[in-house]
């Protein structure tokens, strides 16, 4: 075990931190694990989310009749055929499970700490009538935002519109899996190391724009969703500055991606996803 902990390089970057003992506690802002840890364990997050759907998907094309085996064909195969399709959406199942193993190992640093405790599982800090003003705020901006960027097709509403079980199957991801991961890496592993190292407001900073950035790909030329997102990554990044826990940006985003989940299953039903894209229409898988 020791041996372990000593390749992934958990010397704090603090040196005060080289003191930790048996003693020690760890907390939110004052986390067992550093910035050269937290961004590798963000690193694997995002291979996972490129490597696991590929290993579905290539013995799929692999059994066709002829093979795809190139490249170029092998892209236009995952975006166009609909099992294909299916098959990347439920691979992310199995990549959200070995990422938040990854995030727990590093967390409890290999069962020495509460992983629940380290991150913040407090609810304190925030009252329940902020969620529901912060979400009608966030759709008043998103109205406004959309009358002035017009959303565009993009990989995720084509991926949508290919079948109906694609549609249920994001809205559980998107629902009761992407906000727990997404905010373990985002606000709990990288900002808890950020922030002791570089100081809260670069902290802040790093961590928004790389939520945002690392969905622009799924939705980019979608400028209106783009943006909305570095919104949404500002506003749960502030959450978790303010409350110094995790749990209340876990509440809100799962609320977030509850709603648009919600709205997309309905959509699916009454024909919305067949006509152009809304502007109000986005919402995201990890990445």
């Amino acid at each position: 075990m020791e041996n372990i902990e000593q390749t992934l390089d958990y010397r704090p970057l603090n040196p005060r931190d080289n003191q930790i003992g048996p003693d020690f506690e760890p907390t939110p802002n004052d986390p067992p694990w550093n910035g050269w840890v937290a961004v590798g364990t963000w690193f694997i997050s995002v291979l996972l989310i490129i490597i696991v759907p590929s290993l579905f998907l290539l013995p799929y094309a692999l059994t066709l009749d002829p093979p795809i085996t190139e490249s170029e064909s092998l892209v236009e195969f995952a975006k166009n055929d609909p099992f294909a399709i299916i098959l990347q959406i439920v691979s992310i199942i199995p990549a959200h499970l070995l990422t938040l193993l990854v995030a727990w190992l590093v967390v409890t640093r290999f069962r020495k700490y509460s992983f629940t405790k380290t991150l913040g599982w407090k609810a304190g800090g925030i009252s329940w009538w902020h969620y529901p003003a912060i979400l009608v705020a966030f759709a008043a901006i998103a109205v406004v935002v959309g009358n002035y960027f017009p959303e565009q097709e993009n990989d995720l509403i084509r991926m949508l519109r290919s079948s109906r079980s694609a549609v249920y199957i994001v809205a559980f991801l998107a629902t009761f899996t992407a906000p727990l991961i997404e905010e373990v890496i985002y606000r709990g592993v990288l900002y808890s190391a950020f922030q002791r190292t570089v100081g809260v407001p670069a902290a802040f900073l790093i961590v928004t724009l790389m939520f945002a950035i690392v969905h622009v790909p799924q939705y980019y030329p979608s400028y209106s969703t783009i943006l909305l997102l570095g919104l949404l990554s500002v506003i749960l990044t502030g959450l978790r500055v303010w409350t110094k826990n995790l749990l209340p940006c876990i509440i809100l985003h799962t609320l977030f991606n509850g709603i648009q989940s919600l709205l997309l299953v309905l959509g699916s039903m009454t024909g919305e996803l067949d006509r152009p894209p809304d502007p109000g229409m986005f919402f995201h898988l990890i990445k």
